[in-house]
């Protein structure tokens, strides 16, 4: 016989349910587990000036913004149950900026998750949505709100500049091609009536070519301010008429219109000359492959490892990659005032002559160079070629641009070869290419990592060497003679002129030296870390660190 309370209750139960009472969704859901487990709106609501994306679902959280869409943001929720029926999301929306609801839509899910189309959102005003998860005849508690505003009209972008006034302008530069000219950017972001805008958060651009494609503010974009203005700094390298392209972003991710700002950059009649200087700006370059292969230009007296300009990875003499290939330049062919380049890949029987009449860009394929059919030996005179002597580029191990032998300033070619060094005066195209010059004998020079700093302020040659086997560096003067010959007896015992140890191929892989960098008259080392860390020094020492290079 069961007590009578639990008669009683079991009654109770029997008239509740006769009666339909326990339909209630709400008092049905619980047992089951339905609930709504997460819940997501695509685009993801971002705010590009912060940074920030996300849904906003919590009370801490800055809402972000939905930009223009194709019928609108889509709303996910991804919905669970203990029990196998069929599984659906109840969405609601509703608009903060008046109060009202603004959208209620039930979509069934699949794989356990639910999606919907939200159209018609009123641009500038601000929202909130959540989701219920439905199962048969019942229904979950509702998610937390999550949030967003939607901007759908793109900002608009104005450039003006008083270094080169737009054409048209009647007004005339005041700087030169190879200077750096000051551009600002002008963005306006108006906002709906009775809304808001999300603000301009970018600007990207691209002087003489195409604004490369991305999303929002990544990579090659300059921040915003408050006011939607920025002031950008630009070397404009080219003299004659240039093309400066803008496109502003605002928070939500929408792209203005490019402004095309077209001006006219005069050429400098009297340009600053420093061997080593690639891009004209009077200040000698040090060239590094990036990670991906392209040729940076970085600046001797740069703050950090950000290049002043990048040749793209096919431009390289093998149509590929920069990595690996030697590149040597210290002086020019018949022009001024930027190096002309020579490239090598080890065991390569190529080496190639890359005229640099564009500022550095290298867009024209480099001229191949055909070994001198003649040679001397280290004091100048005429004597034959010896038998190990090759007729193509591949026995040359290094090579490095030692600096000019002639008042022209152009360049000369110093190689390692079967562990001995051959000049070559003025190489180039081959009309450019006299002879070869044996510098030393016995082959002692395997085992040396050769580094050309360039002439110092009175002409005088020199070249720096790491002994890979101890990290030893060594100097060797190449004093200028009152002729105009250079003495090159200090190359015949690589051992001699330790200047400095420590730099060993373990921790410094790559040693080179772009001239004077910081314009001291002094030529300064350059060093790459085992972790790819930049150094510029100040002659050989007081290493400054700019950063990874990319």
């Amino acid at each position: 016989m069961k007590p009578a309370h639990l008669r009683r209750l079991g009654g109770a139960v029997a008239v509740a349910l006769t009666a339909g009472l326990f339909a209630s969704p709400a008092a049905s859901a619980h047992g089951s587990g339905l609930r709504v487990t997460g819940t997501t709106a695509s685009p993801q609501p971002r705010n590009l000036s912060a940074g920030t994306a996300g849904d906003a679902c919590d009370r801490t959280t800055a809402p972000g913004w939905i930009g223009l869409t194709s019928g609108g943001p889509t709303l996910s929720a991804t919905v669970a149950s203990r029990t196998a029926d069929p599984l659906s999301a109840r969405f609601a929306v509703k608009d903060l900026t008046t109060g009202a609801a603004a959208f209620g839509a039930t979509a069934e899910a699949f794989g356990g998750t639910a999606t919907t189309v939200v159209p018609g959102l009123a641009d500038g005003h601000r929202y909130a949505w959540n989701a219920r998860a439905l199962q048969g005849h019942r229904t979950s508690a509702a998610s937390p709100d999550c949030h967003f505003g939607v901007d759908l009209a793109a900002p608009r972008v104005a450039v003006s500049s008083t270094d080169f006034p737009a054409s048209g302008s009647g007004r005339s530069a005041t700087k030169y091609a190879g200077e750096t000219g000051t551009f600002v950017l002008t963005a306006t972001d108006p906002a709906p009536a009775g809304g808001t805008a999300s603000g301009t958060a970018c600007f990207r651009y691209a002087l003489n070519g195409a604004i490369g494609v991305s999303s929002g503010c990544e990579g090659g974009t300059l921040k915003a301010g408050p006011d939607g203005t920025a002031t950008l700094a630009l070397r404009v390298p080219q003299w004659g008429t240039n093309v400066l392209s803008v496109e502003a972003v605002d928070n939500a991710g929408n792209v203005s219109q490019p402004a095309v700002y077209t001006f006219y950059a005069p050429s400098d009649p009297n340009p600053p000359q420093a061997l080593g200087d690639v891009d004209a700006d009077g200040v000698p370059d040090i060239l590094l492959p990036d990670a991906a292969g392209n040729l940076q230009i970085i600046s001797a007296a740069a703050g950090d490892t950000t290049p002043t300009s990048v040749v793209i990875a096919q431009a390289a003499p093998n149509r590929t990659s920069w990595t690996g290939v030697q590149v040597a330049h210290r002086g020019w062919r018949g022009h001024a005032p930027m190096d002309d380049v020579l490239t090598h890949e080890p065991g390569s029987s190529a080496l190639y002559f890359h005229y640099n009449d564009d500022f550095g860009a290298f867009s024209q394929y480099p001229s191949s160079v055909d070994r001198p059919l003649s040679c001397e030996d280290a004091t100048g005179a005429a004597t034959a070629c010896p038998a190990d002597f090759a007729d193509d580029w591949s026995k040359a191990d290094q090579l490095v641009a030692l600096g000019s032998l002639n008042t022209k300033l152009n360049p000369s070619l110093l190689t390692v070869e079967n562990g001995d060094l051959w000049l070559f005066p003025n190489p180039g195209l081959q009309s450019f290419l006299f002879t070869a010059r044996k510098l030393t004998t016995g082959g002692s020079w395997t085992g040396y990592d050769l580094v050309a700093p360039g002439p110092d302020a009175a002409g005088n040659l020199a070249l720096w060497a790491r002994e890979r086997a101890t990290g030893a560096l060594h100097a060797y003067p190449i004093p200028k003679l009152a002729g105009g010959t250079f003495d090159f007896s200090a190359l015949a015992d690589p051992s001699a002129g330790v200047v400095a140890t420590g730099f060993t191929v373990a921790a410094y892989p790559v040693l080179g030296s772009s001239g004077d960098g910081d314009g001291d008259t002094v030529p300064d080392l350059w060093a790459v870390t085992a972790d790819r860390h930049l150094l510029t020094y100040r002659g050989l020492a007081n290493p400054k660190d700019l950063g990874v290079l990319r």
